[in-house]
Parts: C-alpha cells; structure tokens; sequence
C-alpha cells in the first residue's frame, strides 16, 4: 500500500529540525498581532509579553489540530496554524473603542462558534467571495495596517518623548533596509530568515546605541502554564460580534485557498469533506483561543511557500513545529524578550509584513477580469470605503455605534461593501446572461 505524500514520516532529529525552520519562517507573522492588539488595548510589556506567548501557546495546538486531526477535525495536512492578520485591524478598532480586551474576546468567541457551525457549508457558498472580493479584502488588510508600523517607527505613541524623532525613524529604516538587502543577496534560508535576522540585527544595534532596555526580562516566571481568561470574562457586544463575523468569512476563505494550494503542491486530494475538515480545526481552535489568552487562527501562507520551496510535504514535520511553538508558549522570558524590543525595530519590520499582505492582495486582483464588467467599480468603490477609516478616522463619529464598530474598521467596511456590490452587480450579471442568450 502507498503511502500518501502528506504521511511521510522521518527521523525525528530531522523531523524537528525541518519543524524549527517553519517556526523561524512564520514567527516574525505570529508575534505582530498580540503586538499590535495589546498595544492598541492599552496593555504593559510584561501583560503583551503574556499575548505573545499565549499566541505561540494557541498557534502550537491549532497546528497540531490540522496536522494530526481527530475525528471531523483537522485537514491531516501540512498546513501551519497561527494568529491571522486579517483579524487584527477589526480587532484593534473594538479594542481602542471602549470595549478592550474581554469585548474583543467575546467577539471572537461568538464569531468562530458561528464559523464552526458553517464550515460544512462554505465549500458551497465560497462562491459569493470570487478574487474580486478576497482579493480586495486582503489588499486593504494589508493598507489599513500601515499606520500602525507608522506608528512604531516614530516611537509608539505621540505622548513618548523622542516620538518622530529622527533616530527612530533612521532605526526603522536601518531594519527595512537589512531586509530588503538580505532578499536581494541572500540564499533561500537567508530570505526565510530576513524578518527575524533584521530585526536581531536592529536590536543589537538599538542596544548598542542605548535604546533598548532588557533589565525586565529577566523579572518574573521563566516557565508558566498558560493563563485561562487573564484579562477577564469575555464581554458580549452584538456589534462587535457581527464585525467579527465579516472576519470570520475573510478567514475561512483564507483557510479554504490555503487548503486547496497546499493540496495542490503535496499532490494529494483535497475534497469538500477534508476542506470542511479543516475549517472546522480552524473555527474550534479559534473558539477556543480567548480563553487562553489569544486570538483567531488561519492558515499562513508563507509556510506553504516553505513546503514548496523545500520539497518536505510530511504533515508530521509541521506537527513538529506545532510542539515547538508549544513549548516555547510556556517560557514567559521569551514574551518579555519580545516585548522589550524596541518599537522603530517593529516599525522597520511592520513595513515589509504589512506591505506583503497587501500585495498579495494585488496579486489576486491582477487575476481578476475587468472586461465589459462591474469588476473595477466593486474594487474601486470597496477600496475607497475601506481607506476612509484610515485617511479620516472621525468620519463615523456622530453615527450610531453599531455603524462605528462596523465601518470603523477598513477590513469590515471594505468586506461588506465588496461581497453586497458583488452580488449586486455579478450575480445579477448571471441571472440576465441566459435572457441575453435567448435574444
């Protein structure tokens, strides 16, 4: 009998090794968003020194989840699980309006449980969210979070005393410019390593220079359990949750490409049930997040580029790396390592993390046919609603709160105007085409 490609297993010295290198690749992706979260709700470094870990902690389990599966759950594929972007800006919005960390955890908690419930369903409606949705979406993800690496480059917050000063910003730049070097003259594992070997390099240089402080890292537990509920009971709000909920479509829609491409590159079948499969990992774990401190998983890309680039399809490598991220979820230390790092290095960071993402956007809008078509308005029009948060943030100030939590955020104003201009103008498309057809 042959074994499937995703089955091959391997020494375990080179299992965890090749398991090491898919935590190095998506590590600088995981980190980001606790960061930015916990900035936004107001938190101290040891408290988002304990989002970072917990994200390490979730991410661990959910890979493990999808790797290894269990009966209804997990896609038995090699796919790596970790905190999602597309999430972030959303939750950041409902984090800065009032509500902080519990409402953001009652949001997510009420949104995943809707997921899990659809995710047998979605391989039939993903139709509604065709690549002049999905592709608008992830490009304004990726936009809406520029302001924030902005943000970090300049200092952190206007109220710091050297904000904008001239060498944060050349600090930021220094970390750009060693990844961007790095890409340009580096081999394969140099490129995989660029975010989080530029960003070593521009701490050092930081210490060096008397802009890094570490002396709190070694304060507190080394080794810990994981905190259940840390910040406090999840808070319900109706607006919140239906926010969270557009998210939610955006991640399994994620989760779903990601599961069909890595499909594609093991050479193994992925059907509706091994997809559903999936998506059920995905919502479950992402249920089960904020209770341990975290937020919503999805699939990420650049560890499916791994396994291309790399050739090793085996599930249970990345189920090595899902322990490793585990363990490394139980060493607070680590949390407050992180933490001290210094903002302008995050910002330098930020840019190319960002800025990826909103490529990638790009890059599935350039798929998109414009011809004798509503396309370019659908992009345009749900682009412009998406950037008016950001270029004006009171826009929505004196509208009810639910339209402020709904609109307030990029990601969910461009996610409802794309997917209901899109059913407007296409779907309507599709129902004249038989009438023209019988003229």
């Amino acid at each position: 009998m042959s074994v499937r490609p995703e089955d091959t297993r391997y020494p375990a010295g080179t299992t965890f090794a090749w398991g090491l290198q898919h935590v190095l690749t998506m590590y600088g992706g995981i980190i980001a968003p606790p960061l930015i979260i916990g900035t936004a709700a107001g938190l101290d470094s040891a408290q988002i020194g304990l989002l970072v870990t917990a994200a390490l902690f979730v991410s661990g389990c959910a890979t493990l989840l999808q790797a290894l599966g269990l009966p209804g759950l997990g896609a038995r594929l090699p796919l790596v699980q970790g905190v999602s972007f597309a999430s972030v800006a959303t939750l950041v919005s409902i984090a800065s309006s009032g509500g902080g960390l519990p409402t953001v955890y009652g949001a997510i908690i009420v949104s995943a449980l809707a997921g899990l419930l659809i995710a047998p369903f979605f391989a039939h409606v993903i139709r509604f969210f065709p690549p002049v949705v999905t592709g608008t979406v992830i490009a304004v993800i990726g936009l809406s979070l520029m302001p924030v690496a902005a943000r970090w480059a300049m200092g952190g917050h206007p109220s710091s005393p050297d904000w904008g000063a001239p060498h944060n910003i050349g600090l930021a730049g220094l970390v750009l410019a060693a990844i961007l070097l790095l890409n340009k003259v580096g081999g394969a594992a140099l490129k995989r390593l660029s975010v989080l070997l530029a960003m070593v390099l521009g701490t050092l240089w930081a210490a060096l220079q008397g802009d890094a402080d570490f002396a709190a890292v070694g304060d507190g537990a080394w080794l810990a359990l994981p905190g259940v509920l840390t910040f406090g009971e999840p808070s319900f709000d109706l607006a919140a949750s239906v926010s969270m909920l557009l998210i939610v479509l955006v991640l399994l829609t994620e989760t779903t490409a990601g599961l069909i491409a890595i499909g594609e590159i093991v050479e193994t079948g992925v059907d509706s049930k091994r997809i559903a499969a999936g998506l059920r990992a995905d919502m479950l774990t992402s249920a089960l997040a904020p209770l341990f401190n975290s937020f919503p998983q999805s699939a990420f890309a650049q560890n499916i580029g791994l396994v291309a680039m790399t050739g090793i399809k085996s599930r249970f490598v990345v189920a090595a790396g899902g322990g490793i991220l585990i363990v490394l979820g139980l060493l607070p230390v680590l949390g407050r390592l992180v933490a001290a790092i210094p903002l302008p290095v995050l910002g330098g960071a930020g840019v190319v993390l960002f800025g990826t993402v909103a490529a990638s956007g790009i890059r599935t809008l350039a798929k998109v046919n414009y011809k004798d078509n509503m396309n370019l308005v659908i992009v345009a029009t749900a682009m412009a609603f998406g950037m008016i948060p950001i270029v004006m943030p009171t826009f929505y100030d004196r509208f009810p709160g639910w339209v402020q939590t709904l609109f307030h955020s990029g990601i969910s104003a461009t996610c409802l105007v794309s997917v209901a201009l899109n059913l407007l103008f296409n779907a309507r498309r599709r129902r004249l085409a038989p009438r023209r057809a019988d003229r």
